[in-house]
């Protein structure tokens, strides 16, 4: 049964709440994107960490915008990992006995700086999606639509943590 006091104590700490919501939940801006894909050329992405990059910046371009401002921070990428699993398709079973299951990752540090150099956040993000993200294991183009879809996901998580 709600007393009185708990009633009032209640509304008290919602109106609280809600006072400072918006200032909490505020999108952070970001003046310019940065991505280092450098780490995956020299393990074994080569050339294809290049499209990697273009692609990754291209689409955090894409699911940032309402929060890109100019002069706003630097959100710096640095691109760790990109393993994608020897086939596509469905899991073998929930059980490492079972064959596991199939799963693509993609692994990126994310820094936000001031114009003074000055770290304003940082977010470690590790996407793990299943390796039939990418459609059917057939089609010529299955790589291309798994990283396609790790880095659409890894955008969608720094979305996320920086409020937009």
């Amino acid at each position: 049964m709600t007393t009185r006091r708990a009633f009032i104590l209640s509304v008290i700490a919602g109106s609280t709440l809600a006072a400072e919501g918006p200032a909490l939940s505020q999108a952070r801006s970001i003046g310019a994107i940065r991505v280092d894909a450098s780490r995956i050329a020299a393990h074994g992405w080569g050339g294809r960490s290049h499209e990697i990059k273009r692609a990754l910046e291209r689409q955090l371009a894409t699911t940032l915008a309402p929060m890109i401002r100019r002069g706003g921070p630097t959100l710096n990428v640095t691109v760790k990992g990109v393993w994608l699993a020897s086939w596509a398709g469905g899991g073998g079973g929930g059980k490492p006995s079972d064959g596991g299951a199939s799963m693509d990752n993609f692994d990126a540090d994310y820094v936000l700086t001031g114009s003074r150099g000055e770290v304003l956040g940082s977010w470690p993000i590790l996407s793990n999606i299943g390796s039939d993200s990418g459609g059917a294991w057939y089609r010529p183009d299955v790589d291309d639509r798994r990283v396609a879809a790790l880095i659409e996901n890894n955008a969608l998580w720094i979305r996320r943590y920086l409020g937009g």
